[in-house]
């Protein structure tokens, strides 16, 4: 049975020179040029998260969280004929959440 320290050492090693390698031939490619471009570059790929309460229509995952009422459940009122709170988008179901709300006021039982 060999040195299990030496074995890691040896993969980490390899990792290592890959990673280092992949960056030095990458280096030119795609890299910004001063700092503004940096801050640009950032701002695009940071995706803006608008909280539950401030959207219009949610998914029905997003509903499930802010509701606590199962997916299934949700699945099963949607469905219905008369639900004046579900908004279909191809095959995209979402909710309009004030609508929702409204009909979690006025029932009891679900």
């Amino acid at each position: 049975m060999g040195n299990i320290m030496n074995w890691d050492s040896t993969i980490w090693a390899e990792r290592e020179s890959e990673r280092k390698a992949a960056e030095e031939s990458l280096k030119g490619l795609g890299q910004p040029k001063d700092r503004k471009d940096l801050e640009s570059r950032q701002k695009v790929e940071k995706k803006l998260e608008v909280p539950i309460w401030h959207k219009a229509s949610l998914t029905l995952e997003e509903t499930a969280a802010y509701s606590g009422i199962g997916i299934n459940k949700l699945r099963e009122i949607t469905n219905e004929k008369g639900c004046n709170f579900v908004l279909f988008i191809g095959k995209k179901r979402l909710i309009k959440r004030r609508q929702f709300e409204e009909y979690l006021e006025q029932h009891c039982v679900i």
